[in-house]
């Protein structure tokens, strides 16, 4: 994403990413969603009704900027649209938020009740419910992949592309940016699965 930061004014005659953004959410009558900046990366909140842009994307004028925008943008049409894997999505989210936080204390308590009780079957169980919550985050990461991917290639790459918000030779670049905000979340689903699947082979022992 980096690389097509530059120029950095390559669309200032177009707008920034920001204003990419609140043209398209009015555009998809959608003008009750905020568009705010933000240092804690790029997302959509679907909670608060807001596309959040880190300052480079919110005020930036890059087709790095103006795809992004697209792209956290087509999250908010997901959701207006009540999609239901975007809807799964945010309910498994929060679930696993807690979930994680369960996987951790488990993971790191079964060795210690282990010890202190004497009784391996009490440290197996306490590591497998620490298992089965690490499960669940996985199947959060997995669910997110296709949701990425259609809010890049279903509904920000047509978009920009429909619209004529890029200019000339640009689309094949933003294709490639959008690819790489959806391999991000590829990366984070084998992290998760590798993770999984190494606590299962110590329970297995």
């Amino acid at each position: 994403m980096e690389k097509y930061r530059q120029p950095a004014d390559r669309y200032r005659n177009k707008g920034s990413g920001s204003e990419l953004a609140r043209h398209l959410l009015d555009s998809f009558g959608l003008d009750n969603i905020k568009v705010e900046e933000t240092s804690a990366g790029d997302h959509y909140d679907p909670a608060d009704k807001a596309v959040r842009l880190t300052p480079d994307n919110y005020s930036g004028y890059s087709l790095t900027a103006v795809t992004v925008a697209a792209h956290e943008v087509g999250h908010a049409i997901q959701d207006s649209r009540s999609e239901p894997l975007f809807l799964a999505r945010q309910k498994l989210v929060k679930t696993a938020i807690v979930g994680e936080r369960i996987a951790g204390m488990m993971l790191v308590a079964a060795p210690i009740i282990l010890v202190l009780s004497r009784v391996p079957q009490a440290g197996a169980l306490t590591m497998l419910i620490g298992v089965a919550s690490m499960a669940l985050s996985t199947l959060v990461h997995l669910m997110t992949l296709p949701v990425e991917f259609d809010a890049s290639y279903g509904k920000a790459l047509p978009i920009l592309q429909k619209g004529g918000y890029l200019h000339d030779g640009d689309l094949k670049h933003a294709e490639k940016i959008l690819k790489a905000a959806a391999l991000t979340y590829v990366a984070a689903s084998l992290t998760s699965l590798l993770n999984l699947g190494r606590w299962i082979a110590v329970l297995r022992r």
